[in-house]
């Protein structure tokens, strides 16, 4: 059966916020973190809004000194701060107890984009003299993990997952695995993503796949509606701490809910869309329920991956249908990346920490932006507001470019 895994710690660093309460405020309140995006001229883009966080200084949110923050890439930034935050609220001492059961597992789909970048231009402008020493360590999609490693001393199980925008659900689904099976007793886990960048920007929008209404960018992301576009870009990062329970437990820790199930598959189908019928994704669904030991009926809000897609937004509807059957209409639905835009590797950290909330506060977020429901987008999406109601039991889905699926199960501990 495996060891009992709990969540005590949770930090997130968002468009919406950079402390989780704030953050989840913002989120029951239905407001939109996307704007135009200020780091870059994006005068001759085709696409110039996305959830860029405005600010962020590193410093602001750990002790560290500034030459060190100059060898890290903004991905890794935006882990560090959040994994600070996630370490803090669960109370934990690393110092404390053996730092060999101490482990990371960090997802991003990307990783260092902003150093190629930097790092490309250097080499092109002015000769291979000139590129950073600094560059492969800062690149990697590893470095977030490494870092934090580094960092807090911890010496258990260290990796990194890319699987596009899974990554950061796949990382989470695997540390509990890790600590379930014993080979850890806490991960510090979730995912970070920084790919609003003038090559990040334009990729994505070359693939046609960014919403393109700039002169409303608030009201772009806007999942299971008719007048959707495509998704917006986004950048942060959403850092849990997982514990074994009794370990938790012996240290008197805030317990804030209990990792249940995890469901792994893939598409087979296309490197970017999704199997129309959403069969890996229903497979992926059921794997978590099966895992978790429990029927779909006993899940009462469902975290969509729902990202503003024609295609996407369809598939996972009808993969809901698929598992839930006569019931799928019973179950609350809904997409915060209407408010986020699409974090991609880091998406699912964000929303393993707004799930974590929903649990704790009763509470099921919205879809905002939802008026004119697309044909065959007719599940119950909590529209426009926030909703009270009874959840003892939460799954939160990511699917990435691949073909990747991955679904969490979390529940009341």
């Amino acid at each position: 059966m495996g060891r009992r895994v709990v969540v005590t710690g949770l930090g997130v660093v968002s468009a919406l916020g950079h402390e989780v309460p704030e953050f989840w405020d913002n989120i029951c309140a239905g407001k939109s973190g996307i704007g135009a995006i200020r780091r870059f001229d994006t005068a001759n883009f085709k696409v110039r809004f996305g959830g860029e966080i405005q600010n962020f200084e590193l410093t602001e949110h750990l002790d560290i000194l500034e030459k060190e923050v100059r060898r890290l890439d903004r991905f890794v930034q935006f882990a560090m701060a959040a994994a600070q935050k996630a370490i803090r609220d669960s109370g934990i001492d690393f110092s404390v107890g053996d730092p060999y059961t101490h482990g990371v597992l960090i997802g991003s789909g990307i990783g260092g984009l902003n150093e190629i970048e930097q790092q490309h231009a250097a080499l092109y402008d002015q000769g291979p003299a000139r590129v950073s020493p600094f560059m492969i360590p800062k690149l990697m999609v590893n470095a977030a993990s490494g870092n934090i490693s580094v960092r807090w001393k911890l010496r258990g199980p260290n990796s990194a997952v890319a699987t596009a925008c899974a990554s950061a659900t796949n990382a989470i689904g695997d540390a509990f695995r890790l600590i379930q099976f014993g080979h850890a007793d806490v991960m510090v886990t979730g995912g970070s993503e920084a790919a609003i960048t003038p090559m990040g920007l334009s990729g994505f929008a070359r693939m046609q796949a960014l919403s393109t209404r700039n002169d409303d960018p608030q009201a772009a992301s806007r999942p299971f509606d008719r007048g959707r576009d495509g998704f917006v870009i986004s950048e942060g990062a959403g850092i849990c701490v997982l514990e074994e329970y009794e370990h938790a437990k012996a240290r008197g820790a805030n317990i804030l809910a209990e990792v249940l199930g995890y469901g792994m598959s893939a598409d087979g189908n296309h490197m970017t869309a999704p199997d129309p019928e959403g069969r890996g994704a229903a497979w992926a669904m059921g794997a978590a329920l099966k895992d978790a030991k429990i029927t779909p009926q006993q899940v009462q809000y469902i975290n969509a991956h729902g990202t503003s897609t024609p295609l996407g937004d369809k598939a996972e509807t009808f993969a809901v249908k698929t598992v839930w059957g006569e019931h799928a209409k019973k179950v609350a639905f809904s997409s915060t990346k209407s408010q986020l835009g699409h974090l991609l590797g880091a998406s699912g950290g964000v929303e393993f920490v707004i799930s974590a909330m929903a649990l704790r506060d009763q509470v099921a977020p919205p879809t905002i932006n939802l008026e004119d429901p697309d044909d065959g987008c007719d599940l119950d999406y909590v529209p426009l507001q926030a909703r009270p109601m009874k959840i003892d039991r939460v799954m939160s889905n990511s699917f990435g470019f691949g073909g990747h699926n991955a679904c969490l199960i979390i529940g009341r501990a």
